[in-house]
């Protein structure tokens, strides 16, 4: 039977934009954004906290019964609510940064919040960014967008957004970490980031905001006249 809701799934490289054209398409066609690398994020966040040894599957999984994330709109954005505490900000920084891929390999981690965001995607049009999103989370998406961008354009954008928080980062720093979590990514053994065989590439390294968007909403318009 077909789905009645209409799901567009972004997967691509860390710090190439997914979030910030996911947003922006979510909001033009008033579909639900889900982040799914902030959850991601969130649990790595938890796990820092409470200082939840990686190795430790017991651990683990006592500490994953314990975790609660949401997103609730405020203003003009979506915010993250880990155990109702609202961690927006906090997951952005560095110190998360520097961990998370090594989170999101960890197969109980990645099973509890798949199904965590498959729950978030019934009955409703969303849009949802991450790395498996239309190869594990929803292989059966309506849209699938697989993002990248030069490791310079992408180093380049990280930077921008640490500065303007605030944050003491250097280029070299950032370079590393897009590195590092490339790896971790595309090489780890629970649905590792890989380009679905029927989605579509967007390399964004020299396309603007409004371009990139222009591109999904085309692409949407195409699908959608096959789908109701």
């Amino acid at each position: 039977m077909e789905r009645e809701n209409f799901i567009i799934a972004i997967d691509g490289f860390s710090s190439c934009g997914k979030s910030t054209v996911a947003k922006a398409v979510a909001k033009k066609l008033q579909f639900v954004f889900i982040d799914s690398g902030a959850m991601y994020r969130a649990v790595t966040l938890y796990f820092l906290r409470h200082h939840v040894n990686l190795d430790d599957t017991e651990k683990i999984n006592a500490a994953l019964e314990h975790i609660h994330i949401d997103f609730v709109p405020h203003a003009d954005k979506m915010c993250m609510l880990l155990n109702g505490e609202d961690v927006s900000e906090e997951i952005r920084q560095m110190h998360v940064s520097e961990k998370v891929s090594e989170v999101s390999a960890i197969k109980e981690v990645r099973q509890a919040l798949v199904r965590q965001q498959q729950n978030l995607g019934k009955r409703r049009n969303i849009v949802m960014d991450g790395r498996d999103i239309g190869t594990t989370v929803f292989p059966d998406a309506d849209l699938k967008i697989f993002m990248t961008a030069s490791p310079d354009v992408r180093a380049e954008r990280r930077l921008a957004e640490l500065l303007a928080k605030g944050e003491e980062v250097s280029m070299e720093e950032i370079k590393q970490n897009l590195a590092h979590r490339d790896h971790i990514d595309s090489t780890r053994e629970e649905s590792p980031l890989r380009q679905a065989e029927d989605a579509i590439v967007l390399d964004n390294s020299d396309l603007t905001q409004e371009e990139q968007l222009e591109i999904v909403l085309n692409e949407y318009e195409k699908k959608k006249k096959g789908h109701y």
